[in-house]
């Protein structure tokens, strides 16, 4: 049975777009059917991130205007064969998404027996955000231990537990899962960011996932390789046992204290 995920967040600029590729990526790896569609119609950047921007013909509005089959528009990864990526459209208007539209995309890939469809959301609540939502089975609300990313992120849950079709035919709930992102444990220390433990008291829900600052997050981005794919690098890491929690497996939560500095680090300030 195919499941939807949305990757959501109430501010721009916390990481959804990338936590959407590495968690396409590590279901992928795991041996699922995945695809993942870019709702930001006018901007796209997911394409860009999976590298796979050249390959695009067809984008997720010319599937929902029947301009084209969702065979013709899907694009299959290069790394995983199981993978496939559905563009956003840059130079249409984002009223060319109807709730008709998705609907019938997401019933299409469905039948073509895919496991998961990730839908990375625009930011906020304008008609992509909404219809990226209103159809999931599960979201991961994405969040930057700041003030105003959990506070934004309080209203996606509301809109979670109110606005979407299971709430509207009240046969289930959206499974609600955080993926804390741009964490800094030092910073944490110091009192100049919000803990792990404050945002959960905040917003009520554990933590999915903490994913610590890292320069590989851009580097991957530039590159066209999702993060997850670099596994020396933490926030790799971290997005690979985040998938794997999604997916029912116990592992503890790295990459979440900060780091003791030893005499001489100390001695020198370095």
């Amino acid at each position: 049975m195919t499941e939807i995920i949305v990757v959501t967040s109430g501010k721009g600029g916390v990481g959804k777009t990338t936590t959407s590729a590495s968690l396409a990526v590590g279901l992928a790896k795991r041996g699922r059917k995945v695809a993942v569609i870019d709702f930001d119609v006018g901007l796209r950047n997911l394409d860009l991130i999976m590298g796979c921007e050249r390959r695009v013909v067809y984008d997720f509005v010319n599937v929902i205007q029947n301009e084209c089959t969702i065979k013709q528009a899907l694009i299959k990864d290069k790394r995983y064969e199981n993978l496939f990526v559905l563009a956003a459209s840059q130079t249409r208007d984002k009223d060319a998404l109807t709730r008709e539209g998705v609907e019938r995309v997401l019933d299409e890939l469905r039948e073509a027996d895919f496991d998961y469809v990730v839908c990375d959301s625009p930011a906020g609540i304008e008609k992509g955000a909404f219809l990226a939502m209103y159809f999931a089975d599960r979201a991961i609300v994405v969040v930057n231990p700041e003030v105003s990313s959990v506070r934004d992120s309080d209203r996606i849950l509301g809109l979670l537990a109110s606005k979407t079709r299971h709430a509207e035919v009240g046969t289930r709930r959206v499974e609600q899962h955080l993926l804390l992102t741009r964490y800094n444990p030092e910073r944490v220390a110091r009192g100049d960011m919000m803990s792990i433990a404050d945002v959960e008291e905040i917003l009520g829900l554990e933590i999915l996932g903490v994913v610590p600052e890292s320069e590989s997050v851009l580097a991957g981005s530039n590159a066209g390789t999702p993060v997850i794919l670099d596994n020396e690098s933490p926030a790799g890491q971290a997005y690979d046992d985040a998938v794997g929690r999604l997916l029912g497996d116990s592992l503890p939560m790295r990459f979440t204290e900060a780091q003791k500095k030893g005499f001489l680090s100390r001695l020198f300030g370095a």
